[in-house]
């Protein structure tokens, strides 16, 4: 006979399956309720614009495709990104300029953005446009002195050339921060690095810093540029009359139906939108491709390229054994 200790538990038998654990899921009653009231207000929204007549759809849909639509929309991409280019180049050359050890060239720095940061981008365009009324004629010579050649202002400054310079020294003072904050988010121990083995600060930036700053660089980048393609929209007060909001009302306003006009322009506007919305993602996923801390920004089969490519550079560095059972066992 064996004996049985006071208090103990008999042991489950070996071949006695474990009890399986019957999770009961959780209810989103307040994520159904949401979905649910989102479903009506979309259906409510889809049926205003479908069946109210006022939107004349039957003359949306033909426009949409014009020539003078067309001609509008290339202009309002011509003026984005020629803006944007010189709003870049500026912005670089401000954020060094701040970051300068020199005092002279951080005030002049500091100086340009507060004063383009402070007055409304409208009435700046306005000045523009009346420069050759404040400037009749410009000329190039010694101050006080001979003048070399001058030229009647309005021959060169133009109501596209005024309407591209004032939003691109505009857009210049808001991504000159935006970059200056990008180039501080590097180590300073890579500057540093950099500057022991002998680069020149030229170098640096380009090679070292500005690659590692893109990451924080691009995403508000990319969210001034469709503002910029939007505020394209203010050159009539240069007064720029090519772009596309422009010769949508002046439509509206021939055919006395602004409507279906606006329509067209809001519809053109979300459709480049999110072309760039698309290459702003493409270029964030590039740039951040070493971010491990954000790993939602990459689909599953960039997710799986980028933990390939880490480990073949790891095996190519020699750091660690090959991955074989031999080398592995002692």
């Amino acid at each position: 006979m064996s004996s049985k200790a006071p208090g103990a538990v008999n042991a489950p038998a070996v071949d006695e399956p474990p009890e399986l654990i019957r999770a009961i899921p959780l209810p989103h009653y307040g994520r159904w309720a949401t979905v649910a009231v989102l479903v009506v207000l979309a259906a409510m929204a889809v049926h205003g614009l479908v069946t109210n007549e006022n939107y004349h759809w039957d003359l949306v849909f033909p426009m949409l495709f014009t020539y003078e639509i067309g001609r509008a929309i290339g202009w309002t991409l011509i003026l984005t990104v020629a803006a944007m280019t010189i709003g870049i180049i500026l912005a670089v050359t401000l954020a060094v300029m701040r970051r300068s050890a020199n005092p002279v060239m951080r005030a002049v720095a500091t100086f340009y953005i507060w004063f383009f940061r402070g007055t409304p981008i409208y009435t700046q365009l306005i000045f523009w446009g009346l420069i050759g009324v404040l400037y009749p004629r410009l000329s190039l010579g010694i101050p006080f002195g001979p003048e070399f050649f001058s030229f009647r202002t309005y021959d060169v400054f133009t109501a596209g050339v005024s309407a591209i310079l004032g939003l691109g020294l505009n857009e210049a003072a808001y991504l000159a921060e935006i970059v200056r904050s990008g180039l501080g988010s590097v180590d300073k121990g890579q500057e540093e690095a950099a500057q022991a083995l002998g680069m020149r600060p030229r170098s640096i930036l380009f090679r070292i810093v500005l690659p590692q700053a893109m990451r924080v660089i691009v995403p508000p980048t990319g969210n001034e540029t469709i503002s910029m393609l939007k505020t394209t929209s203010l050159v009539t007060a240069v007064p720029f009359t090519l772009e596309l909001t422009k010769v949508a009302t002046d439509y509206g306003s021939q055919t006395l139906l602004p409507i279906p006009f606006l329509v067209v322009a809001g519809i053109w506007y979300l459709v480049i939108t999110s072309i760039l919305m698309f290459f702003q993602s493409k270029l964030e996923a590039y740039y951040g491709r070493g971010d491990s801390t954000t790993p939602g920004r990459l689909s599953l089969r960039g997710r799986r390229r980028q933990r390939t490519s880490r480990q073949a550079a790891i095996n190519a560095a020699h750091t660690t054994p090959a991955a074989t059972a031999a080398e592995w066992t002692p």
